[in-house]
């Protein structure tokens, strides 16, 4: 199958999969004669792994650590358990700092009143009265589906 062929079946764009490729998520394929590569139902089924950690919004290292234990059948699973734990952490973390987000955006929409100018903003001025201050958004990535990874 070539990089077009799994990147329809798996909805993952050509380049992440040369991506994937290039940071070892993904074994590099076979090469045909004409150079192009030669995907497998192996690299399909990795693929669909990989898309599905990255829907739950693991990082890289995550995804690369759960290979690593797929890739041993017979060991203990506690490993495994214990990675999710951390990432759900991880998860109530951002979604305390979304709720805070919020709190913010929606005491600085109550600022603006109708009828003033945009020097008179209270948006505008909240923003800047902030503008030294570090809001709980700024510890680390508030945006669904980052970790500052691909």
């Amino acid at each position: 199958m070539k990089i077009g062929e799994i990147s329809k079946a798996t909805g993952i764009p050509v380049e992440s999969i040369r991506y994937y490729e290039k940071i070892g998520l993904l074994p590099e394929p076979a090469r045909l004669d004409s150079g192009y590569r030669d995907y497998r139902q192996s690299h399909l089924d990795r693929l669909l792994f990989i898309r599905r950690c990255r829907n739950l919004d693991m990082a890289q290292d995550e995804i690369r650590e759960l290979i690593r234990f797929a890739d041993q059948p017979d060991a203990d699973c506690s490993q495994v358990d214990a990675l999710l734990a951390r990432h759900l952490n991880h998860v109530r973390e951002r979604l305390r700092e979304l709720a805070s987000l919020e709190e913010t955006l929606e005491q600085l929409q109550q600022a603006c009143s109708q009828g003033r100018t945009v020097s008179e903003c209270g948006i505008l001025g909240g923003l800047t009265a902030e503008s030294g201050e570090q809001s709980p958004a700024d510890h680390h990535n508030h945006v669904p589906g980052t970790h500052g990874t691909r």
